[in-house]
């Protein structure tokens, strides 16, 4: 199983960064604004479980049952939340009920109503459509259901997840930097900036792939809209795979490809097709997720990925499902760190894979001042009215 270890996870801590109130106290380990994600202690989950059940009775009079509704159980960044939400549970001495939202809102909507007919006591939601958050919500709201809802935010619900703006413009700048360093600062003004989005999980995501395009163009200024493609990628390989074989038919032959998109699988439907068209020879990709470690380690052109480290989600989803249960007080929301990862430091973040021994050919500084002036800009978007306290402050 691909691990941190702690001493770099001390790194990684989360960051609390909208207005809101923190936790008032430390709850047994768990603070959202200095916690660094390595998985609390089973004594310290189960005291967490004790303290709540003195404010919330489990339901059934014995023990909290929770339920997961995850994105897609069968994809890699889905299965490792699972897992790391399971472990969580069962270290608290948690029934943990999942259920698979299959990337869809009427299933999610389904699910949603089948947990509240099964009384759980929290649920932890993962779905991808925007358009049934409010209806979801109204089923758990007349349940009496708190609700933590991952990277995609919903009415009343606690948000947990990226930290969109900021790993959108990390994998953006990346990007841009790494085509210089392979095509040369002339031709990449030549080329084409690819982006893979997600229209239908709305404005929170729209963030990141804003963010990409926002931080390519720091790095890269000038570059004409129309060699900017974006393509919605339903979050799916398959999609971004047929997607970008469509897209190809556009773009001169010889010129340099620069993609990206919303997750680690639109990256890789678009080599897939990019290879199949045999033109890999122009594309350079950058993953968002890096769940999708392997390909990372050994394809080529997929140069980094910007980390999101599915696999302690769970880490915090547990606590922040029982520090509510508790009474706790908690910021709007929760965001997890981000660092890129490339074929020479993936090793310092997951054991199970070598570090090139090639001598790093990207140069690579955060342009934070850029990165400011974009967030500055997200106040007066108007897709983001409403969600003013889930705009992150840095």
């Amino acid at each position: 199983m691909k691990k941190l270890t702690r001493a770099l996870a001390l790194g990684l801590a989360s960051s609390v960064l909208f207005a809101g109130a923190a936790i008032a106290e430390d709850f047994h380990g768990f603070d959202p604004a200095t916690y660094d994600g390595a998985m609390l202690s089973g004594d310290q989950l189960k005291a967490m479980v004790a303290d709540a059940m003195k404010v919330s009775p489990p339901k059934n009079g014995k023990n909290y049952v929770v339920g997961f509704a995850n994105l897609q159980r069968d994809i890699p960044f889905g299965i490792i939340v699972e897992k790391g939400i399971q472990a969580n549970a069962d270290a608290a001495g948690l029934k943990l009920e999942i259920a698979d939202n299959r990337l869809d809102g009427p299933t999610a909507l389904a699910n949603a109503q089948s947990f509240a007919q099964r009384n759980v006591d929290f649920v932890i939601e993962f779905q991808t459509d925007s358009n049934f958050g409010p209806q979801v919500m109204k089923v758990f709201n007349d349940a009496k259901v708190k609700v933590v809802a991952i990277d995609i935010p919903m009415p009343g619900a606690t948000f947990f997840g990226a930290n969109n703006p900021k790993s959108g413009f990390m994998g953006g700048s990346y990007l841009a930097t790494a085509a210089i360093a392979k095509f040369g600062a002339d031709k990449v003004k030549t080329g084409y900036f690819v982006d893979g989005e997600l229209p239908q999980s709305g404005a929170i995501p729209a963030m990141r792939t804003n963010g990409q395009i926002a931080g390519f163009k720091s790095v890269i200024p000038g570059l004409p809209d129309a060699q900017i493609i974006k393509f919605d990628s339903k979050n799916t390989m398959q999609e971004s795979f047929t997607q970008m074989g469509n897209v190809l038919g556009r773009i001169p032959a010889g010129v340099p490809i620069m993609a990206t998109g919303i997750n680690d699988q639109v990256a890789l439907g678009i080599l897939r097709a990019v290879k199949q068209a045999g033109r890999e020879a122009d594309l350079i990709d950058v993953g968002n997720g890096a769940d999708e470690t392997k390909a990372l380690s050994e394809e080529p052109n997929l140069v980094a990925a910007t980390g999101y480290f599915p696999e302690r989600y769970g880490n915090f989803l547990i606590p922040v499902a029982l520090a509510t249960l508790a009474g706790k007080t908690l910021p709007p929301a929760v965001l997890m760190s981000h660092v890129m990862l490339t074929k020479s430091n993936v090793c310092k973040y997951y054991k199970d894979f070598k570090c090139s021994e090639e001598k790093p050919k990207v140069d690579y500084t955060f342009p934070q001042a850029a990165f400011e002036t974009f967030l500055g800009s997200l106040a007066s978007e108007p897709a983001l009215k409403g969600y003013e306290t889930l705009i992150p402050k840095n």
